[in-house]
C-alpha cells in the first residue's frame, strides 16, 4: 500500500497510508538504508505487512518530485532533509524586524536550488508605514515567477491594500499542497501558520525576546497536516547561510542573472563596475526602470558570492 513518511526516527518511520488516511509505524528494508542513501520526511514509499510478525516494512520508494538538501562539502555528497515540497513559502516582515530584500534572494536562491516554486509572504502589514517600495518588491519578485501576498497573522481579517493578494488567496495558492514555510526570525511564522490553518494545530511558539529575535522550539522533522494543507517543518532548513555552495555555481542560482551573464564579453567577469565588457553595466543602467530591477538582483549575488568567497570551499564546515 503506498503512504507517505510523516517523521522519521533512525530506522523507524512513521507514515500516513493514502487509501485510509491511517497513521502507523513502519521500519525499512535494508537495501533502502545503503550507505549514502536515506528515507525522508515527504517521501512516497511502499508499505507491505510481513503476515509472521504483523509488522509493516517499507519496501520500495518513489522517485522524487523535489528535494530540500544542502551539501556536505568535506563529503562530497549531498544530505537531503525533506522531499516533495509543492511551495517554498517565503516569509517577510515589513515591521520589527523591517524588511530585507537580501533574505528573500537568499531563500529565492534556495528555491532555484531545490526545485521548488516559491512564494513571498509580506506580513505586519497593519504596521506598513510605506519606508521602502512594496509595489516595487512585488514587480521585482512577480517576475522571478513568485507571486507576493500580504496578510497580518495577528488580524486575521486584514484586508490587502497594496498588493492584489491577501489571506483568501494565499489559502487557496496552498490547499492541498505541501509547504515549507521560511523566514528571518521574529516575522511571525508560527502566527501566519496558526492563522492560516484556522486553529487546527498550535504550533509552538516562544516570545519574540527583547533584541527581537524569535526561539525555534522544534528539533527534528515532520509533516504537520492542517486544515487543507501540509507543512514540513525541519529545524535542519531555517539557516539563511550559502556556505554549502561553490562560488563559480552561484550565478546557476540566480537564472535571471545566469542568463545576462551569458553576454559578458569575458565568461571569468566578476561583473563589477569596472569589469570591461561587463553586460550589467553596459546595458543596463542602475537609475532606468529596467537596470534598477536587474542590479536589486545583481546586488544580492554580489554580496552573497563575497560571502561564500570569503574562505576556501574545502575548509567549509558542511
Amino acid at each position: 500500500m503506498r503512504a507517505r513518511i510523516y517523521k522519521s526516527d533512525k530506522r523507524q518511520f512513521e507514515c500516513k497510508v493514502e487509501s485510509t488516511g491511517e497513521m502507523v509505524k513502519a521500519n525499512a528494508i535494508g537495501n533502502l538504508l545503503k550507505k549514502g542513501e536515506t528515507l525522508v520526511v515527504g517521501d512516497w514509499v511502499g508499505l507491505e505487512r510481513i503476515s509472521e510478525t504483523n509488522e509493516l516494512m517499507i519496501t520500495s520508494l518513489e522517485e522524487r518530485e523535489s528535494e530540500i538538501f544542502r551539501i556536505i562539502v568535506r563529503e562530497q555528497r549531498k544530505k537531503v532533509t525533506a522531499s516533495n515540497c509543492d511551495l517554498l513559502i517565503i516569509l517577510t516582515s515589513v515591521s520589527k524586524p523591517k524588511f530585507k530584500r537580501g533574505f528573500i534572494d537568499r531563500f529565492l536562491a534556495r528555491a532555484s536550488q531545490w526545485g521548488i516554486r516559491p512564494i513571498v509572504v509580506f506580513n505586519k502589514m497593519d504596521e506598513f508605514d510605506d519606508d521602502f517600495d512594496i509595489k516595487f518588491e512585488e514587480k521585482r519578485l512577480e517576475q522571478l515567477g513568485a507571486k507576493c501576498f500580504e496578510v497580518s497573522a495577528l488580524k486575521p481579517d486584514y484586508k490587502p491594500q497594496y498588493l492584489e493578494r491577501g489571506y483568501e488567496e494565499l489559502k487557496e495558492e496552498i490547499h492541498n499542497r505541501t509547504s515549507i514555510f521560511l523566514g528571518q526570525s521574529g516575522v511571525g511564522k508560527s502566527e501566519t501558520i496558526n492563522t492560516l490553518s484556522n486553529g487546527s494545530y498550535k504550533l509552538k511558539t516562544n516570545e519574540i525576546a527583547r533584541v527581537g529575535k524569535g526561539s525555534h522550539t522544534t528539533t527534528w522533522s515532520e509533516i504537520i497536516d492542517l486544515d487543507g494543507f501540509y507543512t514540513i517543518d525541519s529545524p535542519g532548513i531555517r539557516s539563511f547561510s550559502l556556505e554549502d555552495v561553490a562560488p563559480d555555481e552561484l550565478i546557476s542560482l540566480f537564472p535571471d542573472l545566469e542568463e545576462i551573464a551569458s553576454d559578458c564579453k569575458f565568461s571569468n567577469c566578476e561583473h563589477q563596475e569596472d569589469s570591461k565588457g561587463c553586460v550589467f553595466w553596459t546595458k543596463f543602467a542602475p537609475d532606468s526602470e529596467e537596470g534598477e530591477l536587474v542590479h536589486s538582483r545583481l546586488d544580492s549575488y554580489l554580496r552573497i558570492y563575497e560571502e561564500v568567497s570569503a574562505f576556501p570551499f574545502w575548509q567549509r564546515k558542511y
